[in-house]
Order: structure tokens, then C-alpha cells, then sequence
């Protein structure tokens, strides 16, 4: 979007495995609107914004990149691809165990909305009692934790949920309000909690965990687990402070990254959210346009986050905004999620409403 507005002339291709960009951090609300509200077809950005997609996956190795560097094209399905500049910004892949059929992680959503894979598990199983396991309290396990929640209550199913989480508290990537708060709300929703626990296995109709503290090993009765273990990345491509891949100490003047799967040499956030990741974009995509220009002066990144919101279902949230410090849940942080989000879905139409 930053360089098709202020240089439309240039010609943009997008490489990506995938038919859809997705909208990952909304499936958690598959369980309340249809998938098709989260993605958007690479045809229809190409329509847009004058693009190409070409489907197909580039493995962004070090040598694979240096010697890119050196020639000007990549190659990707047998065509040679000439470049002037080649951003990286292929993300973090989500972590992932061995999965049986009634296990699920954050996958299964990009093709399936929440509601219709409950619904169908669920029909499977006699009307007993049952408990869903989710494992993992960080932002995403917790959102889509109080999605279920309602969609189970609104259902009228009679499960039960169970939160698995490896810390003390949930949400502790962030202040202790997020998780005096959430967990308030679990367990308002009598949804259990096992912290400092950590998950084994899902068998047919059990889940089994142990306290890593203490070496006890259990299990508890449970129908489905949902694995939301966050992201991994082994080696983040090391960025200097304009966003240019560094290789062996030295920056790649024409290649440069951004989103999760980068790491700026900087003061500004590194943090794994897609605020960080569309300020590195458009700070990317502005330094190749200096760098393209004669005096190559580049802008350094600097950019803190501004805030952090997580939804706690329909009718509430929690987060903060300009400190850290400063925790709002209720309307006020369901407002600044609202404006969030309209502030991305906006830029994926041509219009900024980004601040620097």
C-alpha cells in the first residue's frame, strides 16, 4: 500500500502459497460471522492496486538471499523474477504437536470457521457431560477461549470449558491488569483453570497434562483440545536499523524484511503483533523508495507500540493505551479495538489512516 501510493507506477508482485490474505488475528470471531468476513482474495488486491500473486512458497534461507543480492531475481515456479528490491515479510510460523482428530489448533481455522468445527465434533459425541481443553493463555488462546464460551452458552451444548496454561497467570506477556481482569471473567464463565501446567496428550475422550513443578502427571476428562502454543521462529532475519537484511554483519542494500519473521537492530518494537509488523511494512517499503531515489537518505525505525487490545468475547475486552500502565476493559477498550481494526481495513482499500 506505501509504495503503490506514493510510487504507483511501480510494478508489485506478491508471492504467497496461499489464495487469501488473511485476516488471523479476527478467526477467533469465525464462531459468531463467516469466515469469508476475514479473508481477501489475492485476485481481488490485484484488481485493486494493479499487483501479481503468484502462488507458490520462496524458501528465504541466508545463502538463498545472498546470492539473490548478487544476481537481482529470484526464481519461483520455474520463472525468473528480476527485481530492484525483495521484502521478506513471510511472518512466524505457528507452533505445532502431533494432532489427532479431535485435536485442532490455529490451522484449522483459515479454512474452516470455528462454529461449523465445534459443531461438527461436538455432533459426534453422546450427550454426557463433556469439557473442551484449551491450551495456552497467551492472546490468542484467550480470545478464542471466551469466543467458545459464548458460542457454547448460545448453543445450549452443556460443555464445559478448560483453560491449559504453562505460567502462573494468563496474558503475561503483558500487565498484571490483563490477567487480574480475564481471569475474573473465566471465572464468572466457570471456566477452569490450570495454571503452570503443561499439555502431554488428547486421547479420545481425556486430556493428559503434567505440573512440570512438581512431576505429577494426571488426566482429566475432555472431548476436544484446541493447541494455541503461539509462534516459532529459530532464526528471525536480523535487520538494521532502516529494515535492510543483515547477512555475516554486512546489510543487503536492496533486500529488506519486516513483520515476525524480522528482527530491527533498533530502539522501535520487535514485539510479535500486527501493529509491529504494518509499522515495519511501511517503514520498509519507505526506505525502498529513499533508497531509490540519489541521495539514499533512509529513516530509521523507532516506533513503539501504542497500545494492545484482547477481546474477551463480544461484550468485552481488556487492554491498554499510550502507557502500559494505563488498563482499560469494558467499552473503552472494545472502542479502541473498533478503531484498530477499521484503521487496517481501511489501509487494505488504499486508504491510510496510519500515523508515523
Amino acid at each position: 500500500m506505501t509504495l503503490l501510493r506514493h510510487m504507483p507506477d511501480a510494478c508489485i508482485t506478491i508471492v504467497d502459497p496461499s489464495t487469501h490474505h488473511i485476516k488471523i488475528t479476527h478467526l477467533h470471531e469465525t464462531f459468531r460471522y463467516p469466515l469469508e468476513d476475514f479473508l481477501i482474495p489475492f485476485s481481488t488486491l490485484e484488481d485493486r492496486f494493479g499487483c501479481r500473486h503468484i502462488r507458490a512458497e520462496f524458501i528465504a534461507e541466508e545463502d538463498v538471499l545472498q546470492q539473490c543480492q548478487n544476481d537481482g531475481f529470484i526464481t519461483i515456479n520455474d520463472e525468473i523474477l528480476e527485481f530492484d528490491y525483495l521484502l521478506i515479510a513471510s511472518g512466524a510460523p505457528i507452533a505445532e504437536m502431533v494432532k489427532s482428530q479431535n485435536v485442532l489448533d490455529l490451522y484449522d481455522f483459515f479454512s474452516t470457521p470455528g462454529s461449523r468445527l465445534l459443531e461438527s465434533r461436538l455432533g459426534e459425541l453422546d450427550t454426557r457431560e463433556r469439557f473442551i481443553s484449551v491450551v495456552g493463555g497467551g492472546a490468542t488462546g484467550i480470545q478464542f477461549l471466551f469466543e467458545m464460551a459464548d458460542f457454547l452458552r448460545r448453543q445450549h451444548t452443556g460443555c464445559k470449558l478448560r483453560l491449559i496454561h504453562g505460567d502462573e497467570r494468563v496474558l503475561k506477556q503483558f500487565p498484571a491488569g490483563f490477567s487480574t481482569h480475564t481471569e475474573a471473567r473465566m471465572s464468572d464463565l466457570d471456566i477452569e483453570f490450570y495454571p503452570n501446567t503443561r499439555y502431554r496428550e488428547q486421547l479420545a475422550d481425556e486430556i493428559l497434562l503434567d505440573e512440570p513443578d512438581t512431576g505429577r502427571q494426571f488426566a482429566l476428562p475432555s472431548v476436544i483440545s484446541l493447541l494455541f502454543l503461539g509462534k516459532t521462529l529459530k532464526m528471525p532475519f536480523s535487520a538494521n536499523v532502516f529494515g535492510q537484511v543483515v547477512i555475516h554483519q554486512k546489510p543487503l542494500q536492496n533486500i529488506f524484511t519486516a513483520g515476525d519473521c524480522s528482527f530491527y537492530n533498533s530502539f522501535g518494537s520487535n514485539s510479535m503483533t500486527a501493529q509491529s509488523a504494518v509499522r515495519k511494512g511501511m517503514l520498509a517499503a519507505r526506505n525502498i523508495l529513499r533508497n531509490s531515489g540519489t541521495f539514499k537518505l533512509l529513516e530509521p525505525y523507532f516506533h513503539r507500540d501504542l497500545g494492545y487490545v484482547v477481546s474477551l468475547g463480544p461484550a468485552d475486552a481488556v487492554g491498554w493505551l499510550a502507557l502500559e500502565g494505563n488498563v482499560v476493559s469494558g467499552i473503552p477498550a472494545m472502542v479502541i479495538k473498533e478503531i484498530v481494526e477499521a484503521q487496517y481495513d481501511l489501509l487494505l482499500t488504499g486508504i491510510d489512516t496510519y500515523f508515523a
